[in-house]
Parts: C-alpha cells; structure tokens; sequence
C-alpha cells in the first residue's frame, strides 16, 4: 500500500486479552419477542457472546425499506429486545439491512426514491439513487429513530456501494441526478452512453473518469456526513457507525476515498469498519491465502481510531454452508490479524429461537480456547512482515480501459495467492522486497517505478512488458517486447515447458508446466542478468528465456517471470523452490523473511514486535503436513505451539532439519502433525 491514504499507520490499542465474540441475530416482531430475546441472553451468557447486533428487516424479512407502521413495529421488537439484552449484561448493537438497498429480487420500491441506473440504462425497482433527497431524507429519519435508543453501533450495511446491485449490470451512479452533477464539473451537458463510452475508453484516462468518481465520492462523502450527524445528535453521543465494506479494488472504480469516508462517519472520534474477507460458504482451506491477504490489505486504509470487526461470513446463513472447521480457521485467521471483535454469522436469518441450534453453542465453545489464546499472545506493537505488494487507492482512476468498467479493477490479490501458496509471507506495508505484477503497473508513474527499482522487485511478464515499453529495460535486467496469447502463431511453436537451469547454465533437471498460461511474456535477457530457466516447446526446441535476476545500476535487485498470470502456474515442490530463491536473491545481503516449504499448501503470516518475531502457518491442504520453516541467521531460540480446529491450543515440538544446499541460516521442522486448516504458531 501507499501513502495516497494520507495517514499513519494504526495507533496501538493496549493487547486484546481476550477475543470478542459478536453475533448477528435476527427477533422478529412478534407477542413472544420477550422470550426469545430471553433465549438469545441466555445463549450469549452460556457461549461467551459479548455482544448481540440485532438484524432489522434482513433478507428473507426484507419487505423493502421500512417507513410507516412497518418501521414502527421493528423499532418495538428491537427496542423490547435490547432491554432484555441490557439487563442480561449483554452489549448491544444495531443492523439496519439497508442503505441504498442489496438488490431487487422482486421487490419494488414504493416510497418515490430516484432508482439506481446501471452503464447500460437499466433501473432498478427497489434500490436508490446516492444523490436522491426523498431517500436521503428517509435514511437520516431512520437511522435517527433507532439512534435513539443507545446502541454501540449502528452498522451501515455493504449496499453502501455504486457496484454489486442486481439485476443492474455492473451496479448504479448513472442516475440524472448524478449526470446532472458531472455536468456542473465537467462544464457541459453530458448524456449517459457518452459519459460510459468515455471513462471506459482505451488509452489514457479520460478526463471524465476521474470527474464522476469525484461526483461518486461525494455523493457518499455527504450522505455519511448526514448520517454521522444525526446519529450523534439523536443518540446522544452514545452511538457511533460502523461501516461493512466490500473489496478495495471495486471501491477503487467508484474512487472512494478511504480515510475522508471514515472521517465522514466519525461520531464523537468513533468509528467501526466490517471488512470482507472470506468467502460465504465451504472453500477448499487453500482458500486461507486469499482471507489473510484481505485482511492485511485493508489495515492500512483505516485512519488511527477506526476499530476493525471482520465478519465471519456464512450464507444463506445455515450450517449447512459451511463445516465448523473451516469457520473456526476462518476466525483465527481473523483474530491473528489483529481483530478487535468477531462480527459473527453463524445463524439463519430466520432462526427465532437460539435455542434451537447447539451446533452453534458447541462452535463457540469450541473456538475460543485458540481464539483467547491468539489474543493474549498478540503485541500491541506486530508488524507484519513479507514481501510488499503495493497498491493504491486511486488506481482504478490511472489504469487504461477497454471498454468496461471491470477493466479497472486491479489489486494485488493473485500476486498475494501465488506468494503465500509458495509459502512466501507477504505485507501492505512498504517492504525491502516488493511485487508488482499485470495491469496494476499502469498505477504508478515512472518516479514510484524507479523507487520500486532502487529495491528488491519482483515483476511479471505483463508488468516487465510495461515497462520495457515505458524505458525501463536496463533497469530491470530485461527486455520483453512482446507477450504471446496461448493462441497466437507465434513460432518456432507453442510454449509447454519450463526448464530450471542450474547455477552454471546447465540444465538441473526439473521441469515446470507453463502449458496452460494465458499468454507468456517473450523475455531476452539484458547483459548481467542471471537466467534461471528457459522456456521449451512440447518437442523440446527453445522458445525464450524464463526467469531472470539482475542488479541494476540503482543498487536494487530485480526478478521476472514469463507467466503473465503466475498464480495459475501449476504448484510443486521444484517451483517453490525457485520462488524461495528469486526472494532471498531479492533481498540481498541482509535477508529477513522467514519462508515455508515441507508439504503443499502451507500458507505463512509474519510479524514481528519489539520482543521478537513470530510467524503462523496455516495447512491449506487436507493431508497432515510437517511445516519447514526457514529463517535467516543462527541462533534462534524457537517455540512452537499447535491451534488444532476446535481444540486447546498445545505445545508443538520442533528440530533442526537439513539445510538447504547453497543457502545459509536455519531450517527447523515441525515434528508434531499440523492437521488441516490448523495453524502452526512458532516463536523467536
């Protein structure tokens, strides 16, 4: 990440000594609340529940947005339910279902808002515009009738977005209201298809890009302002917001601005944020990769004195959807991240009863041994550490189009799968060694490439064409004038086979499938670059060069690799290898990662605090897996403790393993069994 947030780094919070547990649950109105809500205390008290955020009108209740006699009954049932909840000693905290409004699904509004418009013209029948002053005025009435009765938080639901509102393509802002907006920057009239057609332009950004999603930022900038606003009035300064977001690279192509919207929603220097980070239902655990990278890229878009809840994601809300296991990994990953709560979806949305569902109970209970553990080991102070992989939050508005809006959507996610998979830790801070791979490059000028050039950098073959074509070639120890499309006739015949090469040249052997890439980057080595495989076709005949190392004339080290989408590259021992080599290489004289090999799918995370280091490691695969980890340097006085799903965290054992030829430092393995989706917490 980069400092286009315009601040620091999160203050220290004294230690979590304890992890929270947060649910989400739904009383509908009805004569038998009292008990229910009575059952609810009841279940939080017996499983550890610090808190209840009480669900209004959500999914299969959802009638549309609530006003008039509706409205009026769930502010009842609510209101009866939090006095049972208060006297039980039960924090309590707010879930409006909607903003603007989810999606559709046959609901029609009927409240005279101005509907969502999407790119191609189609409305919405129950989702609002941003800039509309009948829905403004309804959502300010109703957040400020509930404020009244002192929740902690009154959560602003993910719908808070221009993108992902079915049925509408891609999602709104196309609205008249919004157009009329960007006529007033843009100095002229400006029509909906014309507007379209020019911020999804090939080439350079048209100048009408960056305009609407400043008319965007605003819209949503003043509609928080609103919000904030009453909700501190009416509740007395006892209520803040807290806002569920979705993923950085779609808010990047509304050109939100993350530090002013949490400055906008800030009541009374209180703020929460409910980032996404895990998928709804059963993944395979590998999965994890992409979890932990969620979380770690959003940290840094949260100002010091935004609180973080990650929600536990489980849809359509049963436990049918996904096995406790996988929660479980899912709320450790969570809880190592740093969380200050749980925000936890573990019932139906129609569930009525807590009582009916032990399952639950037993998750709880189950989970909170490691969860507890996790947070009284963790520093006020963790870094993490990893290869950096940066971003920004304006890059939607720099990359080139061709003619969507999904073109603009670039993160470093996949960079973040292939290096975790290959058991590489990784980090949004500004690191030593860097990663920058495809369209993301267009993102930064030639003033932040030649920063990124001064260190270790890490480039793919869609990134090193980009810069090959903007001049950077001698800096980068390559040149790659053009990249092959699998489909292409580009002789002498198609790409198949990678072959590593050894420290001399000669071939060592191994052999690696680039068989089903997309498109490969043709690479021609730069006098000083050090080949370290080459590219074959099926029958053996050369194709080009494969992976390069060089340093440059600015003191950095740079590597490169053909494949334009290496997170495909097929996974295996001999490929790890290689990308364990390329880091070390990349980091120079002074190597500081701790790096993981021993079976598949071993998915590391870093820190490191004024007392130590420690790095967690997650098994990804379903097989029992013996984890090597490799640190640099002698010396290391290592403990290691196993976080079994569902069970007492416990001491592990650890020995020296053989080193790896041509390479210093220490290789210790774990000889206790690491069990699938069980985290592997080491210590030095």
């Amino acid at each position: 990440m980069d400092s286009s947030t315009g601040h620091a780094p999160t203050a220290a919070r004294p230690p979590a000594r304890r992890a929270r547990y947060h649910l989400r649950f739904q009383l509908r109105p009805g004569p038998d609340l009292a008990d229910r809500a009575r059952a609810l205390a009841k279940a939080c008290g017996e499983n550890g529940v610090e808190e209840v955020v009480l669900l209004v009108g959500a999914e299969q209740l959802y009638t549309g947005h609530l006003a008039g006699a509706d409205e009026a009954r769930w502010w009842e049932a609510v209101s009866q339910a939090k006095e049972v909840l208060d006297a039980a000693g039960v924090g309590v905290s707010l879930n409006p279902w909607v903003t603007v409004g989810h999606a559709d699904r046959g609901r029609i509004g009927t409240l005279g808002f101005a509907p969502m418009v999407s790119p191609t013209g189609q409305h919405a029948a129950a989702q609002a515009s941003f800039a509309c002053p009948v829905w403004r005025r309804w959502l300010y009435a109703h957040y400020g009738l509930f404020a009244e009765l002192g929740f902690r938080v009154l959560w602003v639901e993910d719908d808070f977005r221009f993108h992902n509102h079915v049925p509408l393509d891609w999602g709104g802002g196309f609205e008249p209201l919004m157009l009329d907006r960007l006529a007033a920057l843009a100095g002229e009239p400006v029509g909906r298809e014309e507007v379209v057609r020019a911020v999804t332009a090939p080439g350079p950004p048209h100048p009408w890009r960056a305009l609407l999603q400043q008319v965007w930022r605003t819209a949503q900038f003043e509609v928080a302002e609103g919000l904030a606003e009453v909700v501190g009035r009416r509740s007395g300064g006892r209520s803040q917001l807290g806002l569920m977001s979705s993923l950085p690279a779609m808010h990047s192509v509304e050109g939100r601005a993350w530090g002013d919207l949490f400055g906008a929603l800030t009541v009374g220097r209180r703020v929460t944020h409910r980032p996404h980070f895990a998928p709804y239902s059963d993944t395979p655990a590998r999965g994890l990769a992409s979890a932990l990278w969620s979380l770690e890229a959003q940290r840094p878009l949260r100002p010091d004195h935004v609180a973080c809840e990650p929600e536990i994601e489980n849809w359509p809300h049963t436990t049918w959807s996904k096995s406790d296991t996988q929660t479980w990994s899912e709320m450790v990953t969570a809880q190592l991240s740093g969380a200050d709560a749980l925000l936890l979806n573990l019932h139906p949305t129609h569930a009525e009863h807590a009582g009916r569902f032990p399952r639950v109970d037993r998750l709880l209970r189950r989970s909170r041994p490691a969860l507890d553990w996790v947070a009284a080991h963790r520093d006020d102070d963790e870094v993490p550490l990893g290869v950096g992989l940066p971003w920004r939050q304006d890059t939607a508005a720099r990359l080139p189009a061709d003619g969507s809006l999904r073109d603009l959507v670039a993160d470093p996610a996949r960079t973040a799968d292939f290096l975790l998979g290959h058991g590489v830790p990784v980090t949004a801070r500004q690191a030593p060694v860097q990663a920058l791979f495809g369209d993301l490059v267009h993102a930064f000028d030639d003033a932040a490439v030649r920063a990124l050039l001064r260190g270790g950098l890490l480039l793919d073959g869609v990134a090193a064409h980009a810069l090959t074509r903007r001049g950077f070639a001698a800096l980068v120890g390559a040149r790659v004038d053009e990249v092959v499309g699998r489909e292409d006739p580009a002789l002498p015949g198609p790409y198949a086979v990678e072959e590593v090469t050894g420290a001399d040249g000669a071939e060592d052997g191994a052999l690696l499938s680039v068989d089903v890439q997309p498109a490969l980057a043709r690479v021609v080595p730069l006098a000083g670059a050090h080949v370290l495989s080459r590219i074959r076709t099926p029958d053996g005949r050369p194709w080009g060069a494969g992976r390069t190392h060089f340093a440059n004339a600015l003191g950095g080290r740079v590597a490169v690799l053909p494949a334009t989408a290496p997170a495909d590259l097929a996974r295996s021992d001999d490929g790890r290898d290689l990308v364990h080599r390329t880091v070390r290489f990349l980091e120079g004289e002074r190597p500081r990662l701790p790096l993981v090999d021993g079976d598949p799918h071993l998915i590391p995370y870093a820190t490191r605090t004024a007392h130590g280091h420690r790095l967690a490691v997650a098994n990804g695969s379903a097989d029992p897996a013996h984890p090597r980890i490799h640190l640099p340097g002698t010396g290391h006085d290592v403990r290691a403790t196993l976080l079994a799903p569902l069970a007492e965290p416990t001491r592990a054992t650890v020995a020296p393993a053989a080193p790896v030829p041509g390479r210093d430092g220490t290789v210790l393995e774990l000889e206790t069994p690491l069990p699938h989706r069980g985290w592997a917490v080491f210590a030095w």
